[in-house]
This record gives structure tokens, sequence and C-alpha cells, in this order.
């Protein structure tokens, strides 16, 4: 005996029941209206990471930073008036002072911070145990990478933009606006020192691509944040551990710090671009390599948190 399908009948007993009525979907299953380009927005994303305390200390250390090395310097010796490197310079004028800033963070801050928005993304979802309720929205995959990959870049667009800045109008307040000076005694003033200050914070990003993509690539492989955090800083340092052992000669070239302060070759005139375009290959290589490695991982990851 077969029996019709009725729509009117259904929908009667829906309403009988009291329950409401399901949301209509395709024959592969998908929801009518579903776009997977609309789910987890950037500005959602963005603002929910904004709102994190760890988010809101870094960021607020990148404009207190600028302020400790301030009171440092006015309660420092001033080496009798030497100005032999970019640190006894700090205090020429506002470009140089933020360009000290940046020297006393490349080596070390901004890789811990870098380390901390990329190593944290994926991590401390699935620490949270929300990381297969996101992806259940449903967000794909890929997705939920790209999202969480623009926001922490954003982030760190932010952190270091936030010591610059900070940096340059702190130095403005304290030492005036000076041109920028170099220990070669270079100089540079009015929009040529902007625009050298301009190209060095250009290159510190690119540089500091291949900790985003190795923090990344450690964030999902595991479910402990502290743990892909921790491992990406150890690695910089590591890193330029053996970029200070001679012995290992040109095997040196092969590490990604190795050409982590050619941001000095803005600073003559002309611009040195030789060692900038080679350590700006090859921290774009590794962070290519890295974020490849990271997707292929979490694509064939089994989510259980």
């Amino acid at each position: 005996m077969s029996t019709s399908h009725d729509p009117s009948t259904e929908a009667a007993v829906h309403a009988m029941s009291g329950l409401p009525e399901p949301a209509p979907v395709t024959s592969s299953g998908v929801p009518v209206g579903f776009k997977a380009g609309r789910t987890l927005p950037v500005r959602v994303e963005l603002a929910r990471q904004l709102r994190r305390r760890r988010t809101q200390l870094s960021l607020a250390f990148m404009v207190l930073l600028p302020i400790i090395l301030v009171i440092a310097f006015s309660v420092g010796d001033d080496n009798g008036g030497n100005r032999s490197s970019f640190v006894d310079l700090a205090g020429a004028g506002a470009a140089n002072f933020a360009m000290v800033t940046l020297f006393f963070s490349t080596s070390f801050l901004l890789i811990v911070v870098i380390a901390l928005f990329f190593g944290d993304t994926i991590a401390s979802e699935a620490s949270w145990s929300s990381l297969r309720y996101l992806l259940a929205m449903p967000v794909p995959r890929i997705r939920l990478l790209r999202q969480k990959i623009l926001v922490a870049g954003l982030l760190s667009l932010i952190a270091l933009a936030l010591l610059a800045v900070s940096g340059w109008l702190i130095g403005l307040i304290v030492y005036g606006n000076g041109p920028l000076t170099t220990p070669i005694g270079d100089t540079f003033t009015g929009m040529d020192s902007i625009g050298r200050l301009g190209l060095v914070l250009c290159y510190v990003v690119v540089q500091l691509t291949w900790v985003a993509g190795l923090a990344f690539f450690l964030s999902v492989s595991t479910d402990a944040p502290l743990g892909a955090v921790g491992g990406a800083v150890l690695l910089a340092i590591l890193s330029q551990i053996l970029n200070q052992i001679d012995a290992l000669e040109d095997l040196r070239n092969l590490l990604p710090t190795r050409y982590a302060f050619s941001w000095t070759g803005a600073l003559v005139d002309p611009v040195r671009w030789d060692d900038m375009v080679r350590g700006g290959f090859s921290s774009l290589a590794y962070a290519v390599v890295f974020f490849g490695l990271g997707v292929l991982r979490f694509r064939r990851k089994d989510i259980t948190s």
C-alpha cells in the first residue's frame, strides 16, 4: 500500500505539535539560502579578538614601550655624547627615537606578539572545545583558516603601527622634530625621513612573515595555545643563536633570522636593496611553506575538540 506525500498535511502536523517548522533544505542537505562566503565575517572575528584580554594587553604594551624607553634614557648615562650606534642617537629627534624603538622590538618583542596572534588563533579554539562547533555552523575549513589568518595579520599590523606611531609621537614630545640621523652621518629630513621609516616598517612586516607561518602551523598541530606560541618563540631564538656561530659559515644564510636587521640598508643613501631582497625572499619562502603545511594539516585533521 503506497502513501502520497502531502506537504500541507505535514505542515499541519508541525503546527499541532507546537514545534518550529524545519528550515527548507536542498537535495544535498544544505539549508536554502545558505552561503559559505557569509560565515565568520572578518569584522565579527576581529571584534571578538579585540575583546580578549591578551589582545588588549599586547596592543597596550606597544604604546607603553616607548614611554619605558624614555624613562630609561632619562635616568641613564648619555655616554658623553658618543654617537656610535642608533641607541646613542635616540634623543636626536622623533624619527631617531621611533627607529630605536623598532630596533629594540624586532629581535624579540615583535616575534612574541606575532607568535601570540597567529599561534593562539586555532589552538585556543581547540582548547576551549569550540572549534568543532565553529565548523558545524557550518564554516568551511579553508574559510575558517583564511578568516583567522586575516584577523591575526590585521592585529599584527595594528600592533606594529601602534609601536611606530607611538614611538614617533612620544619622541616628538620629548626630543622634538629633528632629522633622522644615522651613526655613519647620513641625515634625512622631512618626508624623506618618513619614507625611510616606512621602508623599514615594510621590511620588518615582510621579514616576520616566517614567524606568522610557523606559529600558525604549530597552532593547527596542537590543542595547547602556549605550546604553539612558545614553540614559535623558542625556534626563533634558536635561529638567532645559530646565526651567531661563525663556524656554520654559509649555512647561516638558510636561517630565517639571518637578515633580520637588513632594514638598516634603508638608512643609507642610496638604499642598499641586496640584503633586504634576500631577507624578504627568504622569509616569504618560509612563510609559504609553513602556511601551506598548516592548511594541509588542518584539512586532514580529525577535529574532536
